[in-house]
């Protein structure tokens, strides 16, 4: 097969699109999932806060890179919405154990979620977010942190 320059151009935008979808999928793993823990698992009124601060940090840099654009890969739904879609549902829980609000701060992320959640794979598959916080809160009085 003969590489021309449009093929290889092509080439090269499927290859850093990729791992561009990588790179965020991994920074949604390593930024919310963590700080969200520590918002609503910690009893320690500090490390409460430090997990609020860093994961509004986080989202904000999200909401960055979704800019104007339906999902983070553009129009369709992809890996770096299926990677975030899960803490849609946990955003109701941030919020009444953050005391915060982020549609306030990520207008443009909630209705990313509200968005995606009008797929019917995520419909089907995320519960209800007060489901959510009441499992939240049940495992916080389990672990004696209310």
């Amino acid at each position: 097969m003969k590489f021309g320059i449009t093929n290889l151009h092509c080439c090269l935008l499927i290859l850093t699109s990729e791992l561009k979808a990588r790179f965020w999928g991994d920074y949604i793993d390593k930024k919310i999932y963590p700080n969200g823990s520590k918002l609503w698992l910690s009893g320690d009124d500090e490390v409460r806060k430090s997990g609020v601060r860093e994961m509004m940090e986080s989202f904000k840099v999200l909401e960055a890179e979704l800019g104007d654009k339906s999902y983070f890969g553009g129009e369709t739904f992809g890996f770096v919405d299926v990677a975030l879609i899960p803490f849609y549902s946990y955003f109701y829980t941030f919020e009444m154990l953050g005391n915060l609000s982020v549609e306030a701060q990520c207008p443009k992320l909630v209705t990313w979620g509200k968005r995606c959640m009008q797929e019917p794979s995520v419909a089907k598959t995320l519960c209800d977010p007060s489901y959510t916080y009441q499992g939240c809160l049940g495992i916080k009085k389990m672990l004696g942190f209310m």
